[in-house]
């Protein structure tokens, strides 16, 4: 293994084994900063399509773009599932009683603490692998660092 030059560490691919530095970036800016502030949904977005060469930057870039586009798509199906629920139970209390509306009433409440939960677990994981990222460490989202991988290899 060689070592790296003075003050730079070396990138580290997902298994951990040291792998040599990436290509300086197109955009004027050391990588592993390109790729950390690429998890800004969409500063990834602009990164994706401006860098070309280096895949580090590309990767991070697909994977923040990943993320944002799953966490639109589970936070509308939360909020149009709690609404529907909010509809029913409203229904179902005015014509069964309390005992089932109170059931509902609960069974909504999870519903909607889980919607103000997946934002803040994507927001934990992007802050994570923006860090990872400015170490010059790659980690794979579950399915998702996997599809960007695909995608970036293409």
């Amino acid at each position: 293994m060689q070592n790296p030059p003075p003050g730079q560490q070396p990138y580290v691919n997902p298994q951990g084994a040291p792998t040599p530095p990436a290509p300086e970036s197109n955009l004027g800016i050391d990588p592993k900063v390109a790729a950390a502030i690429s998890y800004i949904w969409v500063v990834g977005l602009i990164f994706f399509f401006i860098e070309k060469e280096n895949r580090f930057v590309r990767f991070h870039a697909m994977q923040s773009i990943l993320v944002g586009i799953a966490n639109t798509i589970i936070m509308f199906t939360l909020i149009i599932v709690a609404f529907i629920l909010t509809f029913v139970g409203a229904a179902l209390a005015a014509a069964a009683g309390d005992a089932a509306g109170a059931l509902f009433a609960i069974l909504i409440f999870m519903i909607w603490a889980v919607v103000w939960i997946v934002p803040v677990a994507f927001l934990i994981g992007i802050i994570f692998t923006a860090i990872k990222a400015y170490q010059g460490t790659t980690i794979k989202l579950p399915i998702l660092g996997n599809m960007a991988e695909k995608i970036v290899n293409k």
